[in-house]
């Protein structure tokens, strides 16, 4: 289908008067924010759909702990290690192509995770969905930078990040609904749907666009080299749950990832056509609104891990139980991003990104108050200021990022950025289960002895920190009736001494964003 060209030259001019009829829709920005949206929606709505249907893919697939993980982490890694990649050929070859080759290969990988009939099928189809993700997502931010010009690129982005916090937070309550109602398969069978309805949309209006420089020679190098170091710093720290994060292998791992991005970017800053420019640095605002935007989801993220254990399996809600319980951080999602939008539009993002780290820190510290019997009233105040700073967070970050690179290399911003967040969110899920595992480990002896249970069944007991730091405490139908009453009680409050200490740590790190956003953005502010 032929397509219209976008101007990168500066800001896109032409008007609905002056386009010819055939290419009308595709003259019109706010068309190609609704068609992006849907492969935005389709991507961020699977990333958390999951949380729900681990539980019955286990069950069903006999899948341990540790292969549920990777069922996330092998999707996270593939679309952390492609998202860049995805942005630059996007930039050169043509936005609108790869966006539209991601959705249908994004949708098509889902319906073969549904069919694959084995937890090992599971995760190399995620890791597939993974890689389409990455030639999809970074792209949608490129086409957006692309066709708004600067006083409403931030409400477009305001816009967009509703859609993914939206998406995201409402991951818990369509999965719950499809594993409880119809099968853990069609949490991923759902994206067929909206994949075909957003390439039917998208293949209509969406324009062409791409770095109008010419021909230069691709960066195999850097892709190879930044493929390598992301892989291996976050495979380091997913694995340093069981390998013991004081094992070779663990800090091996991350250290050569380190050394592998640092020598990424020695040699970018020495080739003309580089993967990832290292000019856009020189922005202390990008600088930030990246480190931001990876603290933003890997509180969001984790947190959802963690609560979506805490609600089904200390609590004993079922998958829309629990969905319907964290709506309150749906709904303040949807409000914050046009509201951060908005603010960020008037006030800058030196004062948007840190209020809304601080409304996350609140929210984390606010957990600290959670017990095995909180009521409800206890529950959705941090829900509430989590959405809200999630979304600030979100519209001013992307703002931060995406609005402060050139035209030319919106598609590698969008990737930089969707990188960050991928990461944030693996690297979430993966260290706050490492600290609720170490916490549970510590203390699951003497909360089990103070519950009752006898010194020797809680010593035999200890074996099973695994399943407690999931929230399931080990009891069998043979045990006596007062021993497993004790064992519930005691696995409870150790599974609560986790979720605390994880607590605590993502409360700290979203303080140190809030300092962060607030005295390295107005740095930025002050030296320009």
């Amino acid at each position: 289908m032929p397509s219209t060209s976008v101007d990168h030259s500066g800001v896109p001019a032409r008007t609905a008067a002056s386009a010819p009829a055939s290419g009308r829709l595709r003259s019109n920005p706010w068309l190609t924010l609704c068609a992006v949206a849907f492969g935005l929606f389709m991507v961020q709505l699977d990333g958390s759909v999951v949380a729900i249907a681990n539980p019955a893919i286990g069950r069903d697939l006999n899948a341990s702990t540790a292969q549920l993980q990777w069922v996330t982490n092998s999707y996270l890694l593939a679309l952390a290690a492609s998202l860049i990649l995805g942005g630059k050929l996007g930039d050169r070859f043509g936005r609108r192509t790869f966006y539209l080759v991601g959705v249908a290969g994004f949708a098509i990988s889902s319906v073969a995770i549904g069919l694959s009939g084995s937890i090992g099928g599971v995760i190399l189809f995620r890791a597939v969905q993974g890689l389409f993700g990455g030639l999809l997502m970074p792209n949608t931010l490129g086409l957006l930078r692309a066709v708004f010009p600067p006083k409403k690129f931030g409400m477009a982005v305001g816009i967009w990040a509703m859609v993914s916090a939206v998406s995201t937070a409402l991951g818990p309550i369509v999965g719950g609904l499809l594993v409880e109602h119809v099968s853990w398969e069609s949490v991923f069978y759902i994206n067929l749907p909206i994949g075909v309805l957003a390439l039917a949309f998208s293949a209509v209006v969406l324009p062409q666009s791409k770095n109008p420089a010419g021909h230069q020679r691709f960066d195999v190098p850097g892709v190879v080299l930044l493929a390598l170091g992301l892989l291996s710093v976050v495979f380091g720290v997913v694995k340093g749950e069981t390998w013991g994060w004081t094992s070779a292998g663990t800090w091996g791992a991350i250290l050569a990832g380190i050394v592998l991005l640092v020598l990424f970017g020695w040699y970018e800053t020495r080739v003309a056509h580089p993967l990832l420019p290292m000019r856009l640095f020189r922005s202390s605002a990008l600088t930030v609104g990246t480190v931001v935007t990876a603290l933003n989801f890997f509180v969001l993220l984790g947190a959802v891990f963690f609560v979506m254990l805490y609600l089904q399996n200390v609590r004993g809600c079922t998958p829309v139980e629990a969905g319907v319980r964290t709506l309150p951080l749906s709904l303040a999602s949807l409000v914050a991003s046009p509201l951060g939008a908005a603010l960020t539009g008037r006030f800058g993002a030196r004062f948007c990104m840190p209020l809304g780290m601080a409304l996350q820190a609140a929210a984390c510290f606010g957990l600290l108050t959670w017990s095995t019997d909180s009521s409800y009233a206890t529950m959705w105040p941090p829900f509430v200021a989590l959405g809200l700073g999630v979304g600030m967070v979100m519209a001013a970050s992307s703002d931060a990022i995406v609005g402060n690179a050139p035209v030319q290399d919106g598609g590698v911003a969008g990737g930089l950025q969707a990188t960050t967040l991928q990461i944030g969110g693996a690297l979430g899920t993966s260290v706050l289960v490492s600290v609720i595992s170490a916490r549970v480990g510590s203390t699951l002896g003497g909360e089990l002895t103070a519950a009752g249970v006898p010194a020797a069944a809680a010593d035999s007991l200890k074996e099973a920190t695994d399943a407690v730091a999931m929230g399931v405490a080990p009891v069998s139908d043979t045990m006596p009736t007062q021993l497993r009453a004790a064992v519930v009680e005691g696995s409870g409050q150790a599974f609560m001494n986790g979720l605390h200490a994880a607590s605590l740590v993502t409360g700290l790190l979203c303080v140190a964003g809030a300092v962060l956003a607030a005295v390295g953005i107005r740095k930025s502010a002050a030296s320009g």
